[in-house]
């Protein structure tokens, strides 16, 4: 379905330091921006969606890792980046553990021609099963660069 080409590798982060989540979730959105994954005027709205989210409940999803998602009001198609935090940071998570990778994952708030919904809960059905994936967390907070995080995400997809 070729979900990896969602994520850009100039808009993934790696190393991504910091011990606060807010501070992380700041750096993520950056990021997309920097990367030109998002559009820098809707830098705010995101940032506040995905804060707003954590406040209600963690998308720390266990094994080190972290889902933050939220729908982005004039936001036209899904953007995602996936991250490494190599020293870890305190997210919540359900079994406890420090985050170490994070994938985020920012939707329109209504659907599209560029947005169908149904596709959206197949690419996030995608990421749970990776983040569930021993191989691939291991290979993820071994890789060097941006590029060979998508590049494991493209290989994660074709097997």
């Amino acid at each position: 379905m070729d979900h990896w080409k969602l994520f850009k590798p100039q808009a993934c982060l790696l190393p991504l330091q910091g011990t606060d989540k807010e501070v992380v979730l700041a750096a993520l959105v950056d990021g997309l921006v920097e990367g030109r994954a998002l559009d820098a005027g809707l830098r705010e709205r995101a940032l506040a969606a995905l804060v707003t989210r954590e406040r209600s409940a963690s998308t720390g999803f266990g094994h080190g890792v972290a889902i933050p998602h939220v729908r982005v009001s004039g936001l036209a198609e899904t953007t995602a980046s996936l991250s490494v935090l190599p020293d870890g940071c305190e997210w919540g998570a359900i079994d406890g553990e420090p985050v170490q990778l994070v994938f985020t994952v920012l939707r329109p708030d209504r659907p599209s021609d560029r947005h169908d919904p149904a596709r959206h809960l197949e690419f996030m059905r995608w990421i749970a099963r990776l983040a569930r994936s021993s191989d691939f967390r291991g290979f993820a907070l071994r890789a060097r660069t941006r590029a060979e995080l998508v590049e494991l995400l493209r290989e994660m997809e074709a097997a």
